[in-house]
C-alpha cells in the first residue's frame, strides 16, 4: 500500500503541516506493508529525493511566509505523482497541488483526499475583503467537489465547510509528539537568560508573525497589565513596533521550542480563525496551560480543567482572562493540560484514526481495505 502526500506547506523551517507529515512519516515507517511519500516544492532546480521518503520539485521560495515554496511546475510534479503509482493520495493545500493531485486520481483510478488546513474565505477576506471571500467560497466548491474525502481538523472547520456547501467532510485531529514535549524540559533560568526579573508571570506565543494570528491585540492585552506581566513570542518580529512587554525570538527548533513552552507560565492564543491550533497541544503536553479565545479550533482543544477562554477581538477579555488563569492553581491545570493532551491527541492515538478515514475510502473504491488493515498489522 503506497499513500503519497503532496503539499506546497512544507517549508524548510517547521511548520503545522510539515509537522503533521512527518510525524506520518515516522508512525507509518513502523507499519508493514505501506509505504509513505511526501511529494513538495524544494531549493533545488531539479527534482530530488531524499532517502526518507521526501521528493522535492523545483520551487520559489515566497516572501514573508517562512520557507514556503510554490512548483515551478505542476507538470513535473504530475509526472512524478504518476510515477509513483500511489494507492490513496492526500492533498495539504487547495492550490496548484490539489488540482494536479485530481488530474492523476482521474488518470489511475485512485482515490484522493484533501486535508482543509487553512480556512481559505477567512484569510482571503481578511487580506482582500469580503468579495474575494466570495470568490474563495467559490473556488473551495468547485475544487472539493472531485475529492473523495475532505478531512477537516476541528468541528469547527467542518461547519464551516457545510455552511459553504461542502459535504463529503469529516473531523479528523491533529496530534502532538508527547516525547518531545514534556514538562521535563522546563529549565529555571528562562527568565534569567531573557533579562527578566524572577517574580516575572511569563506568557509565550509562538507561531507565524501574519495579520490573522491577532498578535497586536496580544500586544496590547500585556501592555494592558503591565509589570510583572510579559510576552515571549517565538517566530518572528514585530517589525517597527517595539514594547518593553515584549520579547521576540526567531523560530526555533522542536526541542528548544519544546524548551521554551515548558518554562513559560501560560501559552496565549489569540487568533479566532484556526482550523486547529498545533502549538495549543504542544503547550498543553509541555505541562502549562493555555488562554484562547472562543472561535475556531482552539477552543476544542481545551476546557475548563487546563484553560480559559476569552472573548475574540477583545483586548480587555483577552487581559482579564490573562488574569483569571493567574488566580487559579496553574501547576494543577498544567497536569491536566498534560493529561488531556496525552489521552486524546498523542500521534499514537491520532494515526490510527487516520488509516481508519483511508479505509473507509479505499474500501469504498473497491480496495477491500477494511478486511485486511488489521491482518496487515496496519493498527
Amino acid at each position: 500500500m503506497h499513500i503519497v502526500d503532496i503539499t506546497m506547506f512544507y517549508p524548510a523551517e517547521s511548520g503545522g503541516v510539515r509537522t503533521y507529515l512527518s510525524a506520518k512519516s515516522n508512525w507509518l515507517s513502523q507499519r508493514r506493508g505501506i509505504e509513505h511519500t511526501v511529494i513538495a516544492p524544494g531549493a533545488g532546480s531539479r527534482t530530488a529525493r531524499d532517502g526518507h521518503g521526501l521528493i522535492a520539485v523545483p520551487g520559489i521560495r515566497i516572501p514573508g511566509r517562512m520557507g514556503v515554496r510554490i512548483p515551478l511546475s505542476t507538470a513535473r510534479a504530475e509526472r512524478v505523482l504518476t510515477t509513483l503509482r500511489p494507492d490513496l493520495i492526500e492533498v495539504g493545500d487547495p492550490y496548484q497541488f490539489a488540482w494536479t493531485a485530481l488530474r492523476v486520481k482521474r488518470a489511475l483510478g485512485v482515490p484522493a483526499i484533501a486535508f482543509y488546513h487553512t480556512d481559505l474565505p477567512r484569510v482571503v477576506q481578511q487580506r482582500f475583503g469580503g468579495a474575494a471571500s466570495f470568490a474563495a467560497i467559490a473556488y473551495l466548491r468547485r475544487l472539493y467537489r472531485d475529492f473523495d474525502l475532505v478531512l477537516a481538523p476541528s468541528r469547527a472547520a467542518v461547519q464551516r465547510l457545510h455552511s459553504i456547501g461542502i459535504e463529503q467532510v469529516r473531523h479528523q485531529a491533529l496530534g502532538v509528539d508527547t516525547g518531545i514535549f514534556h514538562p521535563m524540559r522546563r529549565s529555571s533560568t528562562l527568565r534569567e537568560e531573557l533579562g527578566l526579573p524572577d517574580n516575572t508571570r511569563l506568557l509565550v506565543y509562538a507561531g507565524r508573525f501574519t495579520r490573522e494570528k491577532k498578535l497586536p491585540l496580544l500586544v496590547d492585552a500585556v501592555e494592558h497589565l503591565g509589570p510583572p506581566y510579559h510576552l515571549l513570542m517565538i517566530g518572528g518580529s514585530m517589525g517597527k513596533r517595539r514594547s518593553s512587554s515584549v520579547t521576540c525570538l526567531p523560530f526555533q527548533t522542536n526541542r528548544e521550542l519544546a524548551r521554551l513552552l515548558a518554562s513559560c507560565d501560560a501559552l496565549v492564543h489569540p487568533g479566532d480563525g484556526e482550523t486547529f491550533g498545533l502549538i495549543v497541544l504542544e503547550a498543553m503536553a509541555s505541562g502549562i496551560p493555555v488562554v484562547g479565545v472562543r472561535s475556531g479550533g482552539v477552543a476544542e482543544l481545551i476546557d475548563d480543567s487546563c484553560g480559559v477562554l476569552a472573548d475574540p477581538n477583545h483586548t480587555g477579555s483577552l487581559a482579564q482572562g490573562i488574569r483569571r488563569l493567574y488566580a487559579r492553581d496553574m501547576a494543577a491545570m498544567g497536569h491536566a493540560a498534560r493529561a488531556r493532551v496525552s489521552r486524546l491527541y498523542d500521534w499514537q492515538v491520532i494515526m490510527p484514526q487516520f488509516l481508519r478515514q483511508y479505509a473507509r475510502v479505499l474500501n469504498a473504491a473497491g480496495g477491500g481495505l477494511i478486511e485486511r488493515e488489521a491482518s496487515d498489522g496496519w493498527i
